[in-house]
């Protein structure tokens, strides 16, 4: 996918934004834009061709799936939100757990392991 740079706001400092230049009908158009065949596909996610032909044809599928289908095809999965008067949003750990959040996790299992357990009975 080509993408132009745009300076947004004006700002000499603001950093470049990707602006999409092209759009796709769909993950087949994708996927061949990348100059990727099914095979490869299926291959970097550990599945039959089949299934990545079922992808392409998908039209809801769960963002993990979508994620997985472009990080194969060599891209990144970026999701945005738009809002009424509002500047446009990138939701960068949706389906992911963040560091901070894996710590915490990590710390509150470490606790739990090591307080003793009561027993009902």
């Amino acid at each position: 996918m080509a993408f132009t740079r745009n300076r947004g706001s004006g700002d000499p400092n603001e950093p470049p934004k990707p602006m999409v230049s092209h759009e796709v009908e769909g993950l087949r158009e994708l996927r061949q834009l990348a100059g990727k065949g099914q095979a490869d596909i299926a291959s970097a996610l550990n599945i039959k061709q089949p299934s990545v032909s079922k992808i392409e044809k998908q039209t809801d599928m769960y963002l993990s799936t979508l994620r997985s289908y472009v990080e194969a095809i060599g891209g990144e999965l970026e999701l945005t939100v738009k809002l009424p008067e509002r500047p446009v949003l990138r939701i960068h750990h949706l389906g992911t757990v963040s560091a901070v959040m894996a710590a915490k996790l990590s710390t509150r299992r470490k606790n739990d392991e090591s307080s003793p357990r009561r027993r009902h009975g």
